[in-house]
């Protein structure tokens, strides 16, 4: 009986033991198919990052450009083999799975050597869960606004061009250009954050937050969907989130084939860099002649410091009055009789349109459109900039000249926020898309906008950013101060005279009959604080004459 029992079941275990093969190798195939599957994913994203290094033409030697091209034709050869297996497997559910094991276990294989080359190629690609790209002014108050959230060591990278930790841009036009080698800017002093009061970031702070600063590196390839950034140099960076803060660049005339605008001793102020070199022909060209091109920021605050070391200067620019975008005529002429008073010549309507140069290839002279030659040792050229934003171009959504964003700063690219110059960015004031260019807004952008990537990671609610444009300026003894907007009709209040110790006076904008912007020349903390709140506060007005008498009063009231 027992001898039977043993028989049957062996039987059974004869019958029945390919049948369990075969269901183990279906199990096999199943579970190295989704291998397989996993191996693909992760190879399709290192072909498509060295693929972009390679068209980024920035390998230099350190990718053996033969190897890699016929390491990408064997990476679509084995695609092409692992679909085959794929149509095959769907044909016969069961046999051609069991049959097709084989070959899988073999293509896994092959998939993680093809891995671990293409890794090489690729060298050590580092990795960040932020990365702020640009180095200026946003960049180290977004720093610093991540470390007031929490911010773990190693999460955070800044990747900046320039080879100094961010500071505070405005200082290169105004205290950097000091004569006084005494009392001039010069870094550490001016580092972001003392330009709101906070505290001095110098390069050791990034270190013991463990934030890295990658510095004198050039970003020149940006795939936002492979959340991957190509050095010029070469190097990989991949991130979670990103902030775009790469700020803006000069115009130049070169950009336009201004002839001679090559010349040496001409000069665009922007950079760190920029500034030293301004600095160092200033030295070398003592008392001799400067020549401003444009009349806007850069051109009012350099020609004055000009002026303070003892050059000859003349400002040229095409417009009717200076600083049109924002001063009005009566306030113009206020600057320009001051200017005129401190020996500055001014040239308006007109444009320089070549340069001459000496045998030694500097400047030496600027040809005016009317037919003017102006005598020129250094010549400052400060016609605007623009906002960097070609790394972009096709992958995110752009609105009036920069990259369109909601009231938190985020981009049309999940993860990818953008601030300070390049965001074009809601004002709820005025229910408008704007683009602003200020520090003032560099500095609170990169503010908002860290709060609304730890808000989101959070699940906290943030308010959306609710911003009041503000400008100002200082040069020689004077300083101004902007708030709200210029547009309507213009009340002009208290004493224009250039002549004055201490001259004050300003202006409001009104706009279907609120006051929508100020303006004060000379002004106390709390004057200006006074004219901040108005501008924002829009109070409605019932008698103009009545604004025109009290004038700066006006504003104090609320």
């Amino acid at each position: 009986m027992a001898s039977s029992f043993n028989f049957v079941i062996g039987s059974a275990k004869f019958i029945f033991a390919p049948i369990e093969r075969c269901l183990n190798c279906k199990r096999n195939f199943d579970e190295n198919m989704k291998v397989l599957q996993k191996l693909l994913k992760e190879l399709n994203t290192v072909k498509e990052v060295i693929e972009l290094r390679l068209s980024a033409e920035i390998h230099g030697g350190t990718m053996q450009t033969e190897e890699v091209k016929n390491w990408l034709d064997d990476v679509q050869r084995i695609k092409t083999e692992i679909e085959i297996i794929e149509c095959k497997a769907k044909e016969k559910k069961f046999l051609s799975r069991v049959f097709l094991g084989k070959m899988v276990e073999e293509k896994v294989v092959e998939l993680k050597a093809f891995l671990r080359k293409g890794k090489a190629f690729l060298g050590m690609v580092k990795s960040f869960k932020y990365i702020i790209v640009g180095g200026g002014v946003a960049a180290g108050y977004a720093a610093r606004e991540f470390d007031r959230q929490g911010l773990k060591p190693g999460q955070l990278a800044i990747i900046s061009k320039e080879a100094v930790a961010p500071y505070e841009r405005p200082t290169l036009s105004k205290g950097y250009l000091n004569p006084n080698p005494k009392a001039a800017a010069r870094l550490p002093e001016f580092h972001v954050c003392v330009g709101s009061g906070g505290d001095r970031l110098l390069p050791d702070w990034y270190k013991e937050k463990g934030i890295q600063l990658i510095l004198g590196t050039e970003i020149v390839k940006v795939n936002l969907a492979l959340k991957t950034l190509v050095s010029a140099a070469g190097e990989i960076f991949k991130f979670q989130t990103l902030i775009i803060a790469t700020g803006s660049t000069v115009i130049r005339l070169t950009d336009f084939q201004v002839e001679g605008a090559d010349a040496k001793n001409m000069f665009y102020l922007r950079e760190l860099e920029d500034a030293d070199k301004l600095v160092e022909s200033i030295k070398m060209k003592k008392y001799g002649k400067a020549v401003i091109i444009g009349g806007g920021y850069i051109g009012l605050e350099v020609a004055a410091a000009m002026s303070i070391n003892d050059f000859d200067v003349t400002m040229v620019y095409p417009d009717p009055w200076c600083m049109p975008r924002l001063f009005t005529p009566t306030m113009a002429a206020f600057y320009e009789s001051y200017y005129e008073n401190k020996g500055i010549k001014i040239i308006k309507g007109t444009v320089s349109v070549g340069f001459n140069a000496n045998a030694n290839g500097e400047v030496k002279g600027v040809k005016l459109k009317d037919g003017r030659v102006l005598e020129a040792d250094i010549v400052v050229v400060g016609v605007g900039a623009r906002p960097l934003t070609a790394l972009f171009k096709g992958q995110l959504e752009e609105d009036k000249g920069g990259i369109k964003t909601d009231g938190f700063f985020k981009t049309s690219m999940p993860g990818v926020y953008a601030v300070g110059d390049v965001a074009t960015f809601p004002i709820k004031l005025y229910n408008e898309m704007r683009r602003v260019e200020h520090v003032d807004h560099a500095r609170k952008s990169a503010k908002h906008a860290v709060k609304a990537i730890k808000a989101n990671e959070t699940g906290k609610e943030l308010e959306e950013y609710d911003y009041l444009p503000y400008f100002y300026s200082r040069t020689f003894e004077l300083s101004w101060q902007f708030y709200g907007d210029n547009v309507g009709e213009t009340l002009f209040f208290r004493d224009d005279n250039p002549l004055s110790p201490k001259p004050k006076f300003g202006s409001y904008w009104i706009k279907d009959g609120k006051i929508v912007g100020a303006f004060l020349e000379g002004g106390t903390p709390e004057e200006n604080k006074a004219i901040a709140k108005v501008s924002r506060l829009n109070p409605p007005l019932e008698n103009l004459d009545q604004l025109k008498k009290e004038g700066l009063s006006f504003a104090s009231k609320f």
